[in-house]
């Protein structure tokens, strides 16, 4: 990724602060450290201010930083962050300084107190999140890559989904697959089988596969640090009446989410379409959570499609859509596709099948 790019974002964060009357801010959270600077590590802080640019960290990563970070005063020391932007003057005294008050704890705040009693602090929530959800071309060709392989993966494993087969096994081969062609998976991939099916944050166990069980496979790929995220469901041998049935509502459901996000609309009617398609088919309390979420240098990242939600979609958010049914003892379904929001309309970015397989 270009440095044009992290100086581009860095610049939309200045300006943001500039309007909220903010001479800088401290971020701590990797994820935005990284979306900043570039920085892979798992330790590193930065300070953006109207006219400097600090990244913080120890010995471990100075060679790393040195390649990733740019235009950036790198100050690499032992002690806590706050420590040694305190030994540098990264912080000047007077300022009004922004932070992640999600992301700072206890202890580092009573620190940002001791070490810089003449700095107003301010907490924040969401900035930086909110930028990051409106992604740049770069991160969608990285999505993209991301999804393309998860599409790969999942048609190279579909062969191995038999009777006798556990849910250990899929999800081993799937993982080792990842890794082959990626940065490894986005998340634990999910292979929940036969009445697991039901529990959509399954992790996958010893059962082997049966005949006539639902198996939801939940998976993605991690590339160049975006994270890619799909869910198909199977049938083992034979499918039901009622595995039909629940299957196509779901699918109805997911299709209705898909048409109803464009920019402009709201993510609470992005998860009412999904929802009102499920409840209208007797199902309500069966789809027991959200509708779906954002993707990115995170799996679940801002903004979320939900009853709660107050977000409204801008034009290159990419998002799930992801409606479920839960049957306890029986099964369940949950179809989910990553889209490219755009203006008119989204676009689906996975390719696999969303027509019921039966394995």
């Amino acid at each position: 990724m270009s440095e044009q790019i992290f100086g581009d974002r860095r610049t939309r964060l200045k300006s943001i602060l500039a309007e909220k009357s903010l001479d800088g801010m401290l971020i701590s959270n990797l994820t935005n450290v990284r979306y900043l600077s570039g920085f892979t590590g798992s330790a590193g802080s930065c300070i953006i201010t109207a006219d400097k640019n600090y990244f913080i960290t120890d010995g471990r990563y100075m060679e790393r930083s040195k390649n990733e970070v740019k235009d950036f005063e790198r100050l690499i020391d032992y002690g806590t962050h706050l420590e040694i932007a305190q030994k540098y003057n990264a912080i000047a005294e007077g300022s009004k300084l922004a932070f992640e008050s999600d992301d700072v704890t206890v202890s580092a705040h009573q620190q940002m107190q001791e070490l810089f009693p003449k700095v107003k602090w301010e907490g924040t929530k969401m900035i930086l999140e909110m930028l990051a959800a409106v992604k740049d071309q770069t991160e969608i060709d990285a999505l993209k890559t991301a999804i393309e392989i998860t599409d790969i993966v999942f048609a190279e494993v579909l062969s191995l989904i038999k009777v006798g087969v556990t849910e250990k096994e899929i999800a081993l081969e799937i993982e080792k697959r990842y890794w082959k062609y990626a940065e490894g998976e986005a998340f634990p991939t999910i292979i929940a089988s036969g009445a697991n099916s039901a529990l959509p944050h399954y992790q996958p166990a010893e059962r082997k596969f049966q005949k006539g069980d639902f198996v939801v496979i939940d998976t993605g790929a991690k590339y160049a640090g975006y994270h890619a995220d799909m869910t198909r469901t199977v049938v083992i041998g034979e499918a039901s009446e009622k595995h039909h049935e629940i299957y196509n509502i779901v699918k109805k459901s997911q299709q209705a989410g898909i048409d109803a996000a464009r920019a402009g609309v709201s993510c609470k009617a992005v998860d009412e379409a999904t929802r009102s398609v499920i409840t209208d088919a007797g199902y309500g309390d069966n789809y027991i959570h959200s509708a779906g979420h954002g993707i990115g240098l995170e799996i679940h990242a801002h903004p979320r499609f939900s009853q709660l939600s107050e977000d409204v979609l801008e034009e290159n958010n990419v998002m799930t859509v992801e409606p479920g049914i839960y049957l306890a003892d029986w099964g369940g379904v949950r179809i989910e596709d990553d889209i490219w929001v755009k203006e008119s309309a989204s676009e689906i970015l996975n390719k696999t099948t969303k027509e019921l397989l039966i394995l």
